[in-house]
């Protein structure tokens, strides 16, 4: 297991690759209402701990009230999102929060900062992650926990984000797990 690594797991392949490794927890991206019963079944089952990202399960609405019922029913270890009612929402019914962001130029990344002061997630996802002097900036101006994710997919790449202030380095790169 490497220790800034979080597993993103976009297939179930990627899952039957996982649950041959030391990882207990990833994050649960790309997957459908009707696989998603059985897919954290599974998950349970090899004691996995995700983190769903509510915005990419298809055929879901991606408000507060699909977070509460994903919450209720499932119990992740965490909630995913770009949207803020659904990071109050998890908040306030005591799951981990990621906080996913999205910087593409100067104003989004201002933006981010005043989202993530007021809303203060457990972690910020920074996409892409390979943008060192923006998890570094979001870091020192936040004080959140940063987790790069996005476009890594080389062991120099995790270890520039975790040098420049992230926490963890989410990837489906199989190579890099």
């Amino acid at each position: 297991m490497k220790p800034h690594i979080l597993p993103a797991i976009r297939s179930m392949k990627d899952l039957e690759k996982l649950v041959k490794t030391d990882y207990q927890t990833c994050v649960l991206l790309d997957t459908h209402i009707g696989h998603l019963q059985g897919v954290m079944q599974f998950m349970q089952q090899h004691l996995l701990q995700p983190y769903v990202h509510i915005d990419l399960i298809k055929g879901m609405s991606h408000d507060e009230f699909a977070c509460e019922y994903i919450i209720q029913t499932y119990r992740p270890k965490g909630i995913v999102s770009t949207k803020m009612k659904v990071i109050k929402k998890a908040k306030a019914l005591g799951v981990v929060t990621i906080f996913r962001v999205f910087i593409i130029d100067s104003h989004a990344l201002e933006r981010s900062i005043e989202l993530i002061q007021r809303l203060e997630p457990d972690y910020v996802e920074v996409l892409p992650g390979i943008a060192d002097k923006v998890i570094q900036q979001i870091q020192q101006e936040t004080g959140a926990q940063v987790i790069a994710g996005g476009l890594i997919n080389t062991e120099d790449e995790v270890m520039r984000a975790v040098k420049h202030g992230a926490t963890h380095v989410t990837t489906s790169d199989r190579n890099l797990w």
